[in-house]
């Protein structure tokens, strides 16, 4: 096993082609990443933007492992993923948990919400049946669900709060990154503003470290220590959010929403 880095987590050139066409078709090829490298240091967050098929999303897959690249390497903690047989990767891969966008879609609709949070245990084999519904329960409270709520189905909550038993199903598995693919879209301003201080909060309590995949740039300035940004495959900018606002402004992101966030994250205006 390689020593630690001083990166949590690293992608290193990864390229990903896509061939495109039925058999009966002319086939062409999509490149989705193009020699693409980031690196997120321990406890802080990389918000990463750009428009619809930037190739953002294909990113998160090929770290979690749901997609794998054509070429390059990804670390956690500088030992890397890709070299780990299939027994080693999968302690590894816990690690670093996606939580997707849509989270109606992503929470099994006829669970309840208790077991949905402890399932990732179950698939893992950790824990009794009580130790794992007891942890459940507290990672539910601790993302501001109600236990009295653990029977309800996905459907009896609203999008912010299937956005928390989302958080918490990722949480229980105790991973050292979250990847947040778009989970502000579709909710209101205020519960975007909830929904990012409590991931603050959780940075802060857990030691977490996020890839936050995102078209809003104000949320990406109020969660984010550094900014990259993707068009065609590519990271064109990666900078400190600081120097994005001061330098990068006339970048065209024009397909990206700058809606002020400042207001809904009052409890974290300094962030």
């Amino acid at each position: 096993m390689h020593p630690s880095s001083e990166f949590v987590l690293e992608a290193r050139c990864l390229s990903k082609t896509y061939t495109q066409g039925r058999w009966w078709q002319r086939k062409f090829h999509c490149r989705a990443l193009d020699n693409v490298s980031l690196a997120l240091r321990p406890g802080r967050t990389l918000a990463l933007v750009g428009a619809s098929g930037s190739g953002k999303t294909t990113l998160a897959m090929c770290i979690v492992g749901l997609e794998n690249p054509d070429v390059g390497e990804i670390l956690l903690n500088g030992m890397s993923l890709r070299s780990l047989n299939k027994s080693a990767q999968m302690p590894a891969r816990r690690e670093i948990q996606l939580i997707f966008q849509d989270s109606a879609g992503a929470l099994n609709p006829r669970m309840s919400a208790i077991h949905i949070v402890e399932e990732p245990l179950l698939i893992h084999g950790q824990c009794s049946r009580v130790e794992r519904l007891e942890f459940a329960l507290t990672m539910m409270e601790q993302v501001g669900i109600s236990s009295n709520w653990m029977d309800r189905l996905p459907h009896e909550f609203s999008g912010g709060q299937r956005q928390r038993l989302a958080i918490a199903r990722a949480l229980v598995l105790k991973p050292r990154v979250l990847i947040l693919d778009e989970v502000f879209v579709g909710l209101d301003l205020s519960i975007q503003g909830q929904i990012a201080n409590l991931l603050l909060d959780l940075q802060q309590t857990a030691g977490l470290s996020y890839i936050c995949i995102s078209h809003n740039l104000a949320i990406a300035g109020q969660i984010a220590d550094t900014i990259a940004v993707m068009d065609q495959g590519r990271i064109v900018v990666h900078s400190s959010t600081e120097e994005f606002f001061n330098r990068w402004q006339h970048f065209n992101t024009t397909s990206l929403s700058s809606a002020p966030v400042r207001s809904a994250m009052g409890a974290h205006s300094g962030v």
